[in-house]
């Protein structure tokens, strides 16, 4: 019998994480195996936006992975892969970007939601939130999660629809008075 193992502890990405994050350092020679891109039956979306530090500057070597339910909040679906990265180094604006299926909610006390994990240089570990939907009001009113967040903070939880493009905007704040709320898991 194998004596169990403790779990190898997270370690800091350092200052080279940004190798192959960024645009003048990736020019398309690094593609990602896992794309920013989710497909499956339901409503097509896109959500975009930056992580900024501290300082309001955005952060230009962050890496973002999402995974989400399918459109009808069902997380083990196996024609279903709801897991994607991008990273904001992909274009000079410092964004992220995904193109997915809006997600339905799993269970009655929960809204439409997407997990959201961030890593970036200077982080011990990743930290992880959550991505809800403004046009979802009613659901997220009754969200047994989003009701634990004070209700001054629970705004940086909340992407913005964006009708007139089309988008679902959501910035990820590091720090200062924006700082999204993180979940410890």
């Amino acid at each position: 019998m194998e004596p169990d193992l403790p779990l190898t502890p997270s370690q800091t990405a350092g200052p080279f994480f940004s190798m192959g994050l960024n645009q003048s350092e990736n020019e398309g020679r690094l593609a990602s195996p896992l794309g920013n891109e989710i497909t499956g039956e339901g409503e097509a979306i896109s959500i975009a936006g930056r992580v900024i530090d501290g300082n309001g500057d955005p952060v230009p070597d962050a890496l973002i992975e999402i995974r989400q339910a399918d459109a009808s909040g069902n997380f083990r679906n196996p024609d279903f892969f709801g897991l994607a990265r991008s990273h904001t180094g992909e274009n000079l604006e410092a964004k992220f970007s995904f193109r997915t299926i809006k997600p339905g909610a799993a269970t009655e006390l929960e809204a439409p939601y997407i997990s959201v994990a961030v890593y970036m240089r200077g982080l011990l570990t990743h930290v992880y939130t959550r991505l809800y939907f403004s046009d979802e009001s009613s659901a997220n009113e009754k969200d047994a999660l989003l009701n634990q967040v004070p209700e001054t903070r629970q705004h940086t939880l909340i992407a913005q629809h964006d009708e007139s493009q089309g988008i679902y905007e959501f910035d990820i704040h590091m720090q200062g008075k924006n700082e999204t709320v993180f979940f410890q898991l």
